[in-house]
């Protein structure tokens, strides 16, 4: 007998293991189908002349057991009231936001924005930039002040200029580029 007869005949046994485990008819043969696909996916990790039965058995319990300890972590929830209180809170808002700050930023004379940058998002000192940028330590204070102003500046002509096409062409030519 070859090896996939010797299979199909220990699927009633493998039945009658899985419905002991599971109790419900239609479980048990998703178990013996997972059973045995894994036993045909494998097949070249069996050593002939060992127990075949014992194997496959190993296979279902292994799969019965993993399918519980799964089940454990999901949560039941067939009337969706669980998902429907799961919600994550939009990032639109926040994306234009980080669109329109780094398009100001690349307005900025790389001076200003690469002092603005060591001091203001990296959190380094006045001092540790200066030497980063190799400039005196006011010439660095100065360009992060300039850096802050033009970025508002910028940022608040953006801004104007949005609500003015937003008013003469509508909302839809923001998102156009119009």
């Amino acid at each position: 007998m070859n090896w996939r007869d010797e299979v199909i005949a220990q699927i009633p046994a493998l039945r009658a293991f899985a419905w002991s485990l599971s109790h419900n008819g239609a479980d048990a043969d998703d178990l013996v189908q997972d059973t045995l696909t894994k036993a045909w996916t494998h097949r070249s990790k069996f050593e002939p002349g060992t127990n075949l039965r014992a194997w496959l058995f190993t296979i279902l319990r292994n799969t019965y057991y993993t399918a519980v300890t799964r089940r454990r972590r999901e949560v039941a929830d067939e009337d969706g009231k669980h998902a429907a209180t799961l919600a994550t809170p939009a990032t639109q808002d926040w994306s234009v936001a980080m669109r329109a700050l780094q398009a100001a930023m690349h307005k900025l004379p790389d001076e200003h924005r690469e002092a603005l940058i060591l001091v203001g998002a990296a959190g380094l000192t006045y001092e540790e930039a200066a030497e980063i940028c190799d400039c005196a330590l006011g010439t660095i204070k100065s360009r992060v002040n300039r850096a802050r102003t033009r970025l508002l500046k910028i940022m608040e002509a953006d801004s104007a200029m949005d609500t003015l096409v937003a008013e003469l062409h509508g909302p839809a030519a923001l998102a156009s580029g119009d």
